[in-house]
């Protein structure tokens, strides 16, 4: 069929990514960045992390009510979730329903640190100097930059909500900040992922 073909092309693209983002920890200069990040996580990063889930899982769970928002791409052609952590449902029922989101979840980990400042940079770096409503414009543009990779509309929208928490902390301690609330954020994401994948597994 046509959508597993598109299945195994975006899992295809999305493994060599991760597998590349791995790859740069090979270089000494990008382990010592990642190790600057690292080290520098701190309780307080973890903390606010559990309430601004709720709220982006709250409002994700608002909006998918509206006609329209609950379309995404990568549920389309039968994924599940984000494509980054491999979930389809055309590897349903076979051990690769838990095989491949667990390789991938193993290639993204290491590069979370790496992702999270990326992302950081592109819609953070500079916000000091932005009006309110160019900062509340990058807000909601960071979380539909995730429809782009599959996620359905109205969840990429909810994700605005970490974008806000993200450009608050930001405003208050720069970009290493908001890098490490990223990180403790996806961290935890992760974590909750891993579980889901163990309890399904099981």
């Amino acid at each position: 069929m046509l959508t597993n073909l598109l299945t195994v092309v975006v899992l295809g693209f999305v493994g060599t990514r991760l597998i590349t983002g791995v790859r740069l920890l090979g270089r000494p200069d990008v382990r010592a960045r990642w190790w600057t990040i690292v080290h520098g996580l701190r309780p307080r990063h973890f903390a606010m992390a559990p309430p601004v889930l709720v709220g982006v899982l709250t409002t994700a769970t608002l909006l998918l009510q509206v006609p329209g928002l609950d379309f995404g791409w990568w549920t389309a052609i039968g994924g599940l979730g984000n494509p980054v952590t491999g979930g389809t449902t055309a590897t349903a029922n076979t051990p690769l329903e838990w095989i491949i989101p667990a390789l991938f979840l193993v290639l993204l980990t290491p590069a979370l640190p790496l992702f999270a400042e990326a992302e950081e940079r592109v819609f953070r770096q500079g916000a000091e100097h932005w009006s309110r409503p160019r900062r509340f414009r990058r807000v909601v543009e960071f979380g539909l930059a995730h429809a782009l990779i599959g996620i359905p509309i109205g969840v990429a929208l909810a994700l605005s909500v970490g974008g806000a928490y993200f450009m608050w902390r930001y405003l208050n301690g720069g970009i290493a900040e908001s890098t490490r609330a990223h990180l403790a954020y996806n961290m935890e994401v992760v974590i909750i992922v891993v579980i889901v994948l163990i309890a399904g597994a099981a």
